[in-house]
């Protein structure tokens, strides 16, 4: 974008636009059609008015980490933008998950076999069944919600079993490792199940996260400024 275009527009207006071409430019180093990569645009902690130029600019596929704000902030949203897509991405409690279930489109975070059905039997109670995503903790961090690799085939068929409509993985690296490595342990994982989405790459990584095949990417800082850390690794995004 030229350069007086951007110190035009509003500061989310503009970091929304520097992220969508960097999401372009590595799908294309990569051979890539920049459609093929989704933006998650994370709003975690941030208001609706502060999501609002984000919308206004065209964006529709946003990212909550918890079920509660979400709660708080996005039926008013999705009721003035019906085309809005909304990702849950971070953990989610089993207690939740008929919530999760009304509110999200997108669940990004199923880790383990008793959510799965817990969210598989909320789908069927709300007469809504959103896609999932399984998170993988590629660097098997005790700390970090997700399952660990030689557990996901498994999962993967519990998501089948019970109906979900299972589309992909979800990881989020170790901060101090290498992220291609886990990125590429990541799309093995998938290819050999079968499955398509790839949700991989933050704000610090997410160029090289498309060049080795991510289909959505989780973005917030860089589109939305900093948010007061929390001591969670899903702050990186």
């Amino acid at each position: 974008m030229p350069a007086e275009q951007a110190e035009c527009e509003p500061p989310v207006a503009a970091g929304l636009a520097a992220v969508q071409a960097a999401i372009a430019e590595a799908a294309r180093v990569a051979g890539r059609e920049p459609a093929e990569v989704t933006l998650v645009a994370v709003t975690k902690t941030h208001p609706a008015a502060a999501i609002l130029p984000a919308l206004q600019a065209g964006h529709r596929t946003f990212g909550e980490n918890r079920v509660q704000e979400a709660e708080a902030k996005w039926p008013e949203l999705k009721a003035a933008y019906p085309d809005l897509v909304l990702h849950l991405i971070g953990p989610l409690q089993r207690n939740k998950a008929r919530r999760a279930v009304r509110l999200f489109d997108v669940i990004e975070s199923i880790d383990r076999a008793d959510l799965a059905q817990a969210v598989a039997q909320a789908a069927e109670a709300e007469g809504r069944r959103p896609a999932v995503f399984i998170q993988v903790n590629t660097g098997e961090e005790p700390q970090k919600a997700g399952v660990f690799p030689d557990a996901t085939d498994a999962l993967v068929e519990v998501c089948r079993a019970a109906g979900l409509d299972l589309r992909g993985l979800m990881c989020i690296p170790p901060v101090d490792e290498e992220p291609s490595l886990h990125f590429a342990l990541l799309r093995e994982i998938a290819r050999r199940n079968g499955l398509k989405g790839l949700s991989m790459g933050m704000s610090g990584d997410f160029p090289v996260a498309v060049q080795f095949g991510a289909t959505h990417v989780r973005v917030g800082t860089a589109i939305f400024g900093y948010r007061p850390p929390t001591g969670n690794d899903a702050d990186r995004q």
